[in-house]
């Protein structure tokens, strides 16, 4: 390499690095403001997701020890002073305080379960298993809004649909429709949306039913 080529070079790199320089001056600050902004995100997220934990935590405790106090009024009052922080955990409370209420008040239980299925933005999920845990502790008196109500639980790809179709057998039961309720329960045995236990579960029930057992919807288990 002559040496006017290698003075070029040198000429070359010493124009990149002033380029480079003034580049870093003009426009370096970009890069600050990212890093801190990646930095200040992560830090955000971390104390967050640690903020969030916390709470759960303490909602966990305050429910265990509610649930814990032998008395039923105590447990109740205890459930009541529990403060949810989200809206998840709200739903939840009012479920476990529908399941306690259940062992000394069915029927006060099944309309706290109603009650909550109305809210409004309530997931369809939790609202079908209001709906279905509510008639399962207290059946509601009109005829015509049990089979709506049961209709709409039982529809394809509603989250309960296989209990609910058990439990339009069983109402075939309660009006004596007993061919009627096999006939359901026979055909409800080979869907897929039957669990195991419930699969086991209806073939007792039809066995039973064809051994001349006389079974009401108020008496056959449920899950």
């Amino acid at each position: 390499m002559s040496q006017s080529d290698s003075f070029i070079d040198e000429v070359t790199e010493e124009l990149r690095r002033d380029q480079l320089f003034r580049a870093l001056k003009r426009w370096g600050w970009i890069g600050v403001l990212a890093v801190v902004a990646l930095v200040g995100a992560a830090t955000y997220r971390e104390i967050s997701t640690n903020r969030d934990l916390a709470a759960a935590r303490d909602f966990g405790d305050a429910v265990i020890a509610a649930l814990d106090l032998p008395d039923a009024e105590a447990r109740a009052a205890a459930l009541a002073e529990i403060t949810p922080s989200r809206s998840n955990q709200e739903v939840l409370l009012a479920f476990i305080r529908a399941s306690d209420l259940s062992e000394s008040d069915p029927v006060a239980a099944a309309a706290a379960l109603r009650a909550i299925a109305d809210a409004p933005d309530l997931l369809p999920r939790y609202r079908d298993l209001a709906l279905l845990r509510a008639h399962i502790l207290a059946p509601l008196e009109d005829q015509g809004l049990v089979d709506a109500t049961l209709a709409r639980l039982a529809e394809d790809g509603a989250p309960f649909a296989g209990i609910a179709r058990e439990m339009q057998a069983l109402e075939l039961l309660k009006v004596g429709d007993k061919e009627g309720a096999i006939a359901a329960l026979e055909a409800l045995s080979e869907q897929s949306v039957v669990t195991l236990s419930q699969r086991q579960r209806i073939s007792a029930l039809i066995f039973a039913l064809q051994s001349g057992a006389t079974i009401t919807g108020q008496n056959a288990s449920s899950e």
